[in-house]
C-alpha cells in the first residue's frame, strides 16, 4: 500500500530536506539536489524480498554438500567442494586467504541474507523485537562486504585460465551457486534501507544528524590516511608475484600485470581485459577519484557538484570488483595440489592487493559526501 501522508527525509548524501508525497507502486523519490535515492514503494516488497532471501540461502545450503570443481592432468584427479577448497587453504597455512574467502563469499553473505528474512518475517508479523535495530545495523553493515557474484565470476576466470592446461569439470555445487548469487544479487537490490528504518522507528523518516566542522575535519584526515595507505600497499601488490605455479618441479611467479600479458599472448583478450580493469584500472582509478574528491572539500571547491557526486558513486559501487584476482588466486590454490606435477601457491601480492581493496573501499565509506555540498569551515 502506498503511503497516505506525506514524508519529510532528509538526504543523507547531502543533508537537503525532502518532503515527499505517497508513492505508488514501482514508485521511487529522488533527491532534487544530489539525485540520491531517498525512498522507494513496491507492493509486496516484505514478501517478495521473503521469497528471494529464503530462496538464496536454499541456494546457499546446496552449493556445500556436493562437488563444486574437479581438476584431471597427467592422470591425476583433484575434486572440491566449497568447504573443502576453504580447508586445502587452511592445510597449506594459507589461512589468511582462507578466511577472506571464506567470510566474503559464503558467511558474511550468508549473515545478510538470515537477517533480511528475520526482517522481513518480523514487518510481516508486526513485531518489533528488542534486537532487531542492531540486526537492521548489522547487516546494512555487512551489505558492502557481501561478495558472493564477484567470486562466481573470478571462478568463471580461473576456469578459462586453466582449460588449456587440463581437463575441468563443474559439478553440482557450482550450480548451485550460481542460484544462491543471482538470488542475493536480486535481494540487495530489492532492500530498500529507508523504509525499514522508517518501520522500526514507527514511522519517523530517518533524520540524519547535521555534519559539524569536526566530524568534517576527522572524515577529510582519514580519509587521506587510507589513500596513503592503499598507495603505499599498491607498490608490492603490484610488484611481488601474486602467485606461483609449479610445473613438474619447476616454479614460475605470476604478477598481476604478467597474468594480464599471458592472457592476452593465450588469446583469452576477454579475460585479460575483465583482469586488466578489475585488478588494475579501478584500484588506481578509485585512488585517483578520492583523492581529487577530498583535496576539492578540503579546498571548499563550490563547482562540479554534480559531477562529484557521480564519480563518488561510480567509486563506491566499482571498488569491490577488484577481488576478482584474489578469488581467481583461492580458486586455482585450492584447486590444482598435485605435488611436483603440478600446484599453485598464492604469492606475498595476494594479501597486500586484498589489503588494497578493502582500505580503498573504508575509504570511500570514510569519505562523508555532504562536505560536496556543504564547506566544512562554516559548519557548526
Amino acid at each position: 500500500m502506498a503511503e497516505s501522508n506525506t514524508l519529510s527525509i532528509v538526504c543523507e548524501q547531502c543533508h537537503t530536506k525532502v518532503n515527499i508525497p505517497a508513492l505508488a507502486h514501482r514508485q521511487r523519490a529522488v533527491c532534487p539536489v544530489c539525485n540520491h535515492t531517498l525512498i522507494s514503494h513496491r507492493d509486496g516488497a516484505s514478501e517478495k524480498l521473503l521469497a528471494l532471501s529464503f530462496s538464496a540461502l536454499i541456494f546457499l545450503l546446496l552449493s556445500l554438500p556436493f562437488n563444486f570443481l574437479t581438476f584431471k592432468a597427467s592422470g591425476q584427479k583433484h575434486s572440491i567442494d566449497l568447504p573443502t577448497g576453504i580447508t586445502v587453504l587452511i592445510e597449506h597455512d594459507y589461512l589468511s586467504l582462507a578466511i577472506i574467502t571464506s567470510l566474503a563469499t559464503l558467511l558474511l553473505p550468508g549473515m545478510v541474507l538470515a537477517g533480511l528474512v528475520l526482517l522481513c518475517l518480523a514487518q510481516l508479523q508486526g513485531r518489533r523485537p528488542f534486537y532487531l535495530p542492531r540486526l537492521f545495523t548489522l547487516v546494512k553493515a555487512l551489505l558492502p562486504w557481501s561478495m558472493a557474484e564477484i567470486f562466481l565470476v573470478g571462478t568463471l576466470v580461473s576456469l578459462i585460465k586453466i582449460t588449456e592446461l587440463a581437463d575441468v569439470s563443474i559439478g553440482l555445487s557450482f550450480y548451485a551457486f550460481i542460484g544462491f548469487s543471482a538470488f542475493t544479487a536480486l535481494c540487495i537490490s530489492q532492500f530498500d534501507p529507508t523504509r525499514y528504518a522508517m518501520w522500526l522507528s514507527q514511522g519517523a523518516p530517518p533524520q540524519p544528524k547535521p555534519l559539524s566542522e569536526v566530524q568534517a575535519k576527522v572524515s577529510i584526515q582519514r580519509t587521506w590516511a587510507l589513500l596513503i595507505t592503499a598507495c603505499i600497499l599498491y607498490i608490492p601488490a603490484n610488484l611481488l608475484p601474486i602467485m606461483y605455479t609449479e610445473f613438474f618441479g619447476r616454479e614460475t611467479p605470476n604478477t598481476i600485470i604478467g597474468g594480464v600479458i599471458s592472457l592476452w599472448e593465450s588469446g583469452s583478450y576477454p579475460v585479460a581485459i575483465i583482469i586488466l580493469v578489475a585488478s588494475v584500472i579501478v584500484p588506481v582509478a578509485k585512488i585517483i577519484i578520492l583523492a581529487w574528491l577530498n583535496f576539492s572539500v578540503q579546498r571548499e571547491k563550490t563547482t562540479s557538484k554534480q559531477l562529484r557526486i557521480r564519480y563518488y558513486r561510480i567509486t563506491e559501487a566499482i571498488g569491490r570488483w577488484s577481488m576478482i584476482d584474489v578469488f581467481v588466486v583461492a580458486v586455482l590454490v585450492s584447486l590444482i595440489q598435485m605435488g611436483n606435477t603440478m600446484s599453485i601457491y598464492p604469492g606475498q601480492a595476494a594479501l597486500a592487493f586484498c589489503a588494497v581493496v578493502f582500505v580503498t573501499m573504508i575509504a570511500a565509506m570514510t569519505f562523508d559526501s555532504r562536505l560536496i555540498w556543504q564547506q566544512w569551515k562554516q559548519l557548526p
